[in-house]
């Protein structure tokens, strides 16, 4: 399922694309015909598992690298209670896009039915090196107010919003393959890819 994304890749439960290794979830995308699809990979969801309104989101992970890679950490609607996608809201905590490997987006996704959906955001860039070459914090701040965004604790964006983003969401770790946005892998995008997520912490606010 390429969430209307054009995306290339298959979502399956194998372990040959999720699994645990030395302590870390890895999400792993292969070069691999499956189901029609060129390439595999896994997403994995907390739906009616883990489902909050508000909170703090650490989450620590190395991420993907290469043209076409488009790893993510998102949270999604668990009731849908202000209508379709992306009526609802959306709130991405992380997303990368291969061909640059050293930034990151935060984003949110609102306002009426494609094609008058709304987004605003902001990105964060290393001074040096890759988010590829080890691990990384990506914090996500929600309350009533609004949603701050941190890499390693440095706060990169704010959002202010109420609606839709007064609801429960629920929580969405991917790694996709193409799609319009990070574009097409070339034959020189190395595979196997892997985001490797080291934990993922939920924080209420004390009373």
């Amino acid at each position: 399922d390429g969430g209307g994304n054009n995306e290339l890749q298959y979502y399956t439960d194998f372990a040959e694309n999720s699994f645990i290794e030395n302590g870390s979830l890895v999400i792993q995308a292969l070069k691999k015909v499956y189901q029609g699809k060129s390439f595999t990979s896994a997403r994995m969801r907390t739906l009616n598992k883990g489902d909050w309104l508000y909170g703090r989101f650490d989450i620590r992970a190395k991420l993907p690298y290469g043209q076409g890679l488009w790893p993510a950490i998102w949270l999604l609607p668990t009731d849908w209670e202000y209508g379709g996608w992306p009526m609802s809201g959306e709130i991405d905590i992380m997303e990368l896009l291969g061909q640059e490997p050293n930034k990151v987006y935060g984003t949110i996704h609102y306002g009426a039915a494609w094609p008058n959906n709304q987004h605003s955001g902001g990105s964060y860039s290393m001074p040096s090196g890759t988010f590829a070459e080890d691990y990384h914090l990506f914090t996500c701040e929600w309350d009533s107010t609004g949603m701050r965004w941190f890499v390693d604790g440095v706060k990169y964006h704010t959002e202010l919003h109420g609606q839709p983003f007064d609801k429960r969401f629920h929580m969405i770790l991917n790694v996709a393959v193409g799609g319009n946005w990070p574009g097409n892998p070339t034959p020189s995008t190395p595979f196997p890819q892997r985001m490797s997520v080291d934990y993922v912490r939920v924080y209420r606010k004390a009373n």
